[in-house]
Formats: C-alpha cells, structure tokens, sequence
C-alpha cells in the first residue's frame, strides 16, 4: 500500500495543547524575510567507537569533580549542584548567532536552581574535549521517602513489568520521565537555547497547569549533548566523533553519557533537537523501521506526539512569503522512503529499547551552520537562530503536553513493552487494526523478527577471544542488558528479558533489507555479535544453559604462563595494545608466522601487568618466531573513527596530509619530528597533491604504505606501488560481509564477518601481490543494503569470491597492504582491527 504524500487536516487527530505560554524573541527591526523558500541543506541526521564499565543500576550521575556536598545520597529533589563556572570564551560560535555560549550555561544554571524547589542539576559526565555535561530535571519537588518510591516504582515497570501493570500505585503516582537531548550536533545549536526558557518558564510559572505537570512528570534535559561542538561550531566533537551515529557502539564519553541517563531515567518519551530541515522535521519516519521495536506501542504514540508538536510548530505562524519557513513534515506520513529508523546508532532510535514509546528527532527549518555561517549577515543568522529557538520551543511544549495529556496510556505501554520481552511474547505486526487512528499503514511498515530463545556466549575452547568475550559481556551489561554466567564459564543472555530488542540488536546477525528499499539514511547493519571479535551461539530453542549468578561485569581474562617464552595472539585491539606496549618498553619481540607474538620469558613481568590491565592472555610457547618486530609509529591520513581505533590499539599516531608531507615531512625522525614508519591513507591524500620532492621523501623512506577503501586504492594506482586493479562497488552499500582468510600473518585467525561501506574488492593480481582476505563466495553481504547499481554492477554478487585485502611489495622494496573493506569504520568493527594492525606491524 503506497503511503499517501499529505492528508487533509480534517483526518488528522490533534494530540493536545501547547504548555505555557511560548516566549519568542522577536525578529530584527525591518528584517526581510529571504526570497522566496529556503533551500533544503544536504540532510545530515543527527558519524562515526571501546565501551565503558557498566555501571550499577543505582549509581550516580553526577561527575566525581562535583562535590560530595552537591550529590544528596538520598535521591530527593530538588538537588543543588554549584557548577563551576568556565572562563569566558570569546571564540564561542555560539555567540555570532545570539544565542548562548558555553560558558554562560553554568551560571545560568546555578541561578535557576535559585528560583525555587524545581530545578536541579547534575553533572552527567565529560566531553572529550573536557567540558561538563548538564543534566537539568525539572520537577515538583520530592522528599528523600519520594524519591525512593518513584525509583521503587521504576525498578518495577522494568524489572516486574506483569507485576506493574496492575499496580494501582503506579497509575496514581508514577511521574512521566521525559528526555530532551538538545544540541548532540555542536554546529546545530538552538535546542540547548529553547531548553534553557522552557527550565525559566516552569521554574518560575504560578499556572495549576504547570503544577499539575510537574507532579505528574520529570522532565529530563541534557543541556547540550556537545559541548565541543558548540564552543567551535562543528558538528563533531573534539574527538572528530558525530556522536549521533555512536549507538550502540559507545565510544565517545558524550554518547556513555546518554546512555547512563537512559538506563538510570528511563524516558517514556524522548526528543533529540537538530537542524536543519525546511519545513521542521518531525519524526516518525519511512521505512524500514527497526524489526527490533515493540513497533505497534512506538508508532502509536510517536505519530500521535507528532501530530501534536506539528500543530504547535505551525500555529506559530510561521511562513515561506514571510520568514522562509516551510510546513512542518512527518516522514511517516509525507515521504515514501530515505529517513528511515533502521539503525540503533541514531540516539532516537536507541531510546526504544530503554523504554520509550515515542522518540523524535525533530529538525528546525533556517539553517545557520556551515556557509550560511560565514558568509549571511549577522542580522539574518539572529532572525533565523530566533526562529529555530521558538519552534524548538513550541515542540519541546507540545510534547510535554502529550506526555501528560496522555500519561496513564504513555506508561502502560511502557510497561507493556517491557512486560512482552520478559514473557518472550511475539512482536505484533503494526496494522490498522494493531495500531488504530495512524493512517497509510502497509506492509511496507512490517518488519518483526523471531527472537531466540537465548545467545551463549561460551568460555574455553569454543571462544575465539576471552578478551573480545569480557569487552562484550561488560558492554551488554552496560546497556542494560541482563547477562548470567552458567556453571561452565560460560555467558548465557536469556532472551526472555525486559530488554530483549536491545539484546537482539547488539547479538543478532541482522538482516539483509536490500530488497526492500532503494536508499537508506545511514548504516544498515551493525553486529556486535560477528563483528567484534567474540564467538556467540544462538539458542533457537531451549534448553537456555542453567544461570548460577547474575553478571554485573565480566570475569578477568588475562594469564600469564609461569615458564619459558610467551606466545600472544594479535587477534584483538587489546593484545595489539598490549605487543605496542611491550615494543614502547624495549622487549625484543617476534612475529610468527601466522601473525602471532613471541615474547621472550625475561619480559614476564611486563607481561603479567599488561595481562591485568588488558586481560589478554601469554601462553607458553617454543617458537622462535620468524622475524622482529619493531615499535612502529604511524603517519595517517583518516577519519577520525580511524585515529581512533589505531591508537585504541597502541599504535603512536601522526594525522598527516598533502600540505604536511610537502611542508618536508621527516620520517626519519633523524631532526627531533616525530617521523614515521608507515602511511595509512583512507581519506584526503591524494598523490597528485604531493610536490616531487614529497613523492621523492616518501619512496626513500622506504616507509611501508597501508591503503584503505578508494582513497588508498587511488593512491596505490596513482604511486605505482602495487600492480592490481581497484573495482568499486556500489557506493551506497554497507553491511556485514562475510569473508575468509588465506591464514597468513595478516589474516591468520581473523573473524569471518566484516564490514564494508562503499566496498572494493581487487582483481588482475600482478606479480608477488598475494591474496590476504576475500568476500565469500556465493553471496557475502549477511546484513545491510547492498544492490547493484542502476547498470546492474557493483552488487555482493560481483564481489563474491574476490580479493578483499591484498599485500606485497613495491618496486623500491616497501611493504604494501590494500584494504577493500572497512575495518575500522567509526571505531566500531573491533575484531576487524587486529588485521590493520598487523599489517602495519609488517615492515
């Protein structure tokens, strides 16, 4: 059934009013409105990975740099929390726009707790760059007794959700958690803006309505998810990373933030605030919808919210003859496909999973970010900035409205949501009759899956890694996850659990949707289950193994042999971290054949301190190994989800680029630079960018020359290193793969899934350049969109079979790797790291 472009408005259902009274800064004197509609921008929603500790259930948000003093252990509210106050910053980008820096959040903050017994602050956590996270709940007040009800309560919605459910106390008092996560893209800025009036507006409002939603709701405010961003106006934060595409790998401090707020809070309803779409963008979306969500409860109370906030956005006023403002949209309703919700690295579409019902990302319509930054006068940046904060505003409103309006249904399918992954009941397919009131529903909207009946994740020999074993179960556990350990050492994640999407999700394979749509927003598949490293047996059906305790972290992994040489395998992140550090140390280290380490046992010391703070595991071991290795520091021109997993593996790091090699880049390192061993190009190197004397510097280096994707193929062709050919793929695919390897050192006991984005494969193999990995043969791609391209190539089909990663030498004697897959992308597929990392060891 085609979904109809537009409805009349006498078939849309009104979801409520709009809370409060809407404060708008007025437009600039004589301020024209542009000609004509504004132009959509290139739609970028709101990137690019190692996980943090999980933390208890009850533990704290606040940052241990707040003072005891400012973190009651009694839960009550409000909490008074004194932020230290930044110094001024003059170079905030924020200020070019007339909104508000970073630096002056603090004191705003620490004035408007004054205002009453509302608001509290914590502190969530730090951004990369250093910069504190906000979280600001804005609630009526609640005695410590209280406090520990509502979490009492909570606990009991997840935790014994059939029990909830009939809970009289829970209808007569359980508040409303609600989440706005404004700002987690620095360069779109006005969220953070509308935020701090909606914090003034029920600080200080004397309505019943107010006092009434206040003790019915908390209302959760992360300030701004990227400070970073904000203060240098980028989208990414200080680490490069889009921290919206970081579910549900969890690199970044910003997005562990997020996720701790989620799991500790456990918003009914959520909005992510970003820019910029013209009309505003309100969520739901297209398909494919992720087959993972209690769908049938998300769709109803998202489509019903949105209803709300579009008629709360458009009744502002606004127009295209007079401010350049378009009609809001709702993807579900107005678009076939191309914003979809697919994928859990969206923080939106991760919020289903820790119980929300409704999750939008909304995007206000005048940009102000990029070109339009430089080169519009400020006047226009300001008239357009104060558009964006209103109709933020009016959405964050309505949305409050509907959580309220509608609360006793928003928690009850909360509770149901939860309740059916503990009962391991079957998702219901949304339909007209499953979802009454949303129109266009159709098959294209279906997508459920059969949830097993258990994953293991097993111990001893039937594990690949211990190491990428304990990374994921304490990354589970993290999540939210329940994990128990059976009396073999083995992991047993019961599926029959409150959380079981978010299980699915992290653990499933996934599924190939290729078929289904043309066009995808971002990523469209993602394992953890194949792609980092650690063996996990699905259980179909039972038996699930016998549980004999829960699991709050994993157990220790790391051993050391107490005689003779040490053997360490490259196989994961942390063992190529642990080899770096031995190398950085002075430790006569030596490869094998297959790729492995051999350590000397005089190094057995530094080998039981790497073993504890890594846990990796030294064997015992007779080889003599059939080369050394060398401590090797590495020049990269690469995305920072790159940089990110190189030195997550302990690799020394210099960013390079044309301008730098040609500025007489020293790799020798012989005048006091750094220097460098070996160039990792995947990205912004270009071979005809190099003056002759850089091309001449790099060929006499003799440095060895890693290639990933296009841009490394490129700069092989354009270099003469490695004769072979590059055939690219279709540009749009990404995915799972499966692969295999020929069991040299590079690939020797490498997983058999990885993960392509634009793939490449090799053929017409010159002379000494050999075979490292290949797609399989028949059909590769597991999970993602992969299709041919319109001239019917460059499909999984064409792939199969050929060479994914080649080596050799080039003529002047340098090593050469080539990489058509993407083993590093966004710091997420980590048990596809150790064969870069070995090929950069290979010099």
């Amino acid at each position: 059934m085609a979904r109809p472009r537009s409805l009349p408005s006498s078939t849309i259902a009104t979801a409520g009013t709009v809370l409060g009274a809407l404060l708008l800064t007025a437009l600039p004197a004589g301020a024209a409105p542009p000609p004509g509609p504004v132009p959509h921008p290139v739609r970028e929603r709101g990137g690019p990975g190692p996980a943090a500790a999980p933390l208890p259930r009850t533990a704290a948000l606040s940052s241990p740099v707040v003072s005891p003093a400012a973190r009651p252990s009694d839960g009550r509210y409000p909490r008074r929390t004194e932020l230290a106050v930044p110094p001024e910053n003059p170079a905030d980008r924020s200020l070019r726009l007339g909104l508000a820096p970073y630096h002056s959040l603090a004191p705003r903050l620490n004035a408007l707790q004054k205002l009453g017994d509302r608001v509290s602050v914590e502190v969530a956590g730090r951004s990369a760059g250093g910069h504190e996270l906000y979280l600001v709940t804005v609630t009526a007040p609640e005695s410590p007794a209280q406090a520990r009800e509502q979490e009492r309560m909570r606990e009991r919605i997840e935790n014994a959700p059939a029990a909830a459910a009939v809970d009289p106390r829970i209808r007569a008092a359980y508040k409303t958690p609600v989440f706005i996560n404004n700002n987690i893209h620095g360069n779109e800025w006005e969220g953070t803006d509308a935020a701090l009036r909606l914090i003034e507006e029920l600080a200080t409002a004397t309505d019943r309505k107010t006092a009434g939603l206040l003790a019915r709701t908390r209302v959760h405010l992360n300030v701004t998810a990227n400070p970073d961003g904000r203060i240098a106006g980028t989208r990414a934060n200080a680490a490069g990373f889009d921290l919206n595409r970081d579910f549900i790998t969890a690199s970044q401090p910003e997005a562990r933030a997020i996720r701790r707020i989620a799991v500790e809070k456990q918003p009914a309803v959520m909005l992510d605030l970003h820019g910029y779409v013209n009309g505003t963008l309100i969520e739901p979306t297209t398909p494919p919808h992720g087959e993972n969500y209690e769908y049938d409860l998300f769709l109803k109370h998202s489509y019903a919210n949105a209803l709300g906030m579009e008629k709360a956005v458009n009744g502002l006023g606004h127009t295209p003859a007079k401010d350049g403002v378009q009609p809001a949209v709702i993807p579900f309703r107005d678009q076939q496909e191309g914003w979809d919700d697919w994928p859990p690295v969206f923080t939106p579409q991760y919020m289903p999973f820790q119980g929300a019902v409704a999750a939008h990302t909304i995007e206000f319509p005048l940009q102000v970010n990029n070109r339009a930054y430089d080169t519009l006068p400020v006047a226009e940046l300001r008239r357009r900035a104060a558009v964006n904060v209103g109709i933020a505003g009016a959405a964050m409103r309505a949305a409050l409205d509907y959580a309220d309006t509608h609360r006793a249904a928003v928690i009850a399918d909360q509770i149901e949501t939860f309740r059916r992954g503990a009962a391991g009941e079957p998702q219901r397919p949304v339909s007209p009759e499953t979802v009454p009131g949303v129109p266009g529903i159709g098959p294209e909207d279906v997508y459920t899956t059969t949830f097993p009946r258990a994953y293991v994740i097993p111990a001893g020999r039937g594990q690949r890694s211990a190491v990428a074993a304990a990374r994921l179960v304490d990354h589970l556990v993290a999540n939210d996850v329940r994990v128990g350990r059976a009396k073999d050492g083995s992991y047993v994640v019961d599926m029959r659990q409150p959380k079981r999407g978010l299980a699915n999700v992290i653990l499933a394979e996934g599924r190939d949707i290729s078929a289904d749509v043309s066009t995808m927003y971002d990523i469209s598949g993602w394992s953890l289950g194949l792609l980092w490293g650690a063996t996990v047996r699905k259980v179909e059906r039972g038996p699930v193994p016998a549980v004999v305790r829960p699991v709050r972290v994993a157990g220790p992994t790391g051993t050391v042999a107490p005689f003779g040489d040490l053997l360490l395998r490259l196989d994961d992140p942390k063992e190529l971290a642990a080899v770096n550090a031995l190398l950085a140390r002075g430790v006569a280290v030596r490869r094998t054949a297959d790729g492995a380490a051999v350590v000397p046992g005089g190094a057995r010391s530094a080998a039981r301190e790497l073993a504890d703070r890594y846990g990796v595991v030294f064997r015992a071991t007779k080889e003599r190994g059939t080369a050394p290795l060398a401590r090797t520091r590495v020049a990269a021109s690469a995305s920072a989800g790159e940089l990110f997993a190189l030195r997550e593996m302990g690799f020394e790091v210099v960013p390079v680029s044309a301008k730098v090699l040609n500025a007489g880049f020293d790799w020798s390192g012989a005048s006091g630079a750094s220097g460098a061993d070996v160039l990792y190009v995947s990205q912004g190197l270009d071979w005809a960018e190099l003056t002759p004397a850089a091309r001449e510097a790099l060929r006499r280096s003799g440095v060895g020359v890693v290639g990933a994707g296009a841009a490394g193929a490129a700069f092989n062709a354009a270099a003469g290193l490695l004769p072979v050919t590059a055939v690219e793929g279709n540009g749009d695919a990404n995915g799972v793969v499966a692969v295999r390897g020929t069991g040299g050192p590079l690939s020797a006991g490498t997983p058999a899934h990885t993960f392509v984005y634009s793939p490449l494969w090799f053929t017409g193999l010159g002379s000494g350049v050999r075979t490292e990995l290949s797609y399989a043969p028949g059909a590769p791609l597991v999970s993602g969109h992969w299709r041919p391209d319109a001239g019917g190539r460059g499909g999984p089909a064409d792939a199969a079979g050929q060479a994914a990663v080649v080596g050799g030498r080039a003529a002047h004697g340098a090593p050469v790797v080539l990489i058509g897959t993407e083993p590093l992308f966004r710091g997420h597929p980590k048990g596809s790291f150790a064969l870069v990392g070995r090929a950069l060891l290979a010099r």
